[in-house]
């Protein structure tokens, strides 16, 4: 089966931004540190900072995303963006409203709150503490026949 998920290059902390999202979403994190090489220089020509991520992976809760240290350029880029943002779909608007509950607590913002949609659904928006944009939708029930 073939399956997909956003790479995110995160600007020096992406071990810690991958653990805060295990806490906050579930599933299962594998990280790599470039310090888990004998030789990270000559395995990657370059000489990576002390502890920088060099890849990590959360799957199986409501967020699969991969993503790694970003730290190829001088300048690393910033994490918070308009132009992209997560989906996340939970099951009941009791679940997305404990999610939106458990980003604001650990420092974000409840930029929309969590109502009803034109569209049907539940949906409101949220940014944890790095400035990532979390959209939350719960799907409307389909009608009884």
């Amino acid at each position: 089966m073939s399956t997909n998920s956003p790479y995110v290059n995160f600007p020096g902390n992406g071990a810690e931004v991958l653990a805060q999202w295990q806490e906050l979403f579930g599933g299962e994190l594998d990280v790599m540190s470039y310090d888990d090489f004998p030789d990270p220089e000559a395995a990657f020509g370059f000489a990576p900072p002390q502890g920088a991520l060099a890849h990590g992976t959360l799957t199986g809760g409501l967020l699969n995303v991969a993503g790694g240290d970003a730290i190829m350029s001088e300048t690393p880029p910033a994490l918070p963006s308009e132009t992209y943002s997560f989906l996340i779909s939970p099951d009941t608007t009791e679940e997305a409203s404990a999610l939106a509950e458990r980003i604001a607590a650990a420092g974000g913002e409840v930029v929309m709150p969590l109502e009803q949609a034109p569209w049907g659904a539940h949906y409101g928006q949220v940014k944890d503490r790095n400035g990532v944009l979390f959209q939350l939708n719960v799907e409307a029930a389909a009608p009884q026949a």
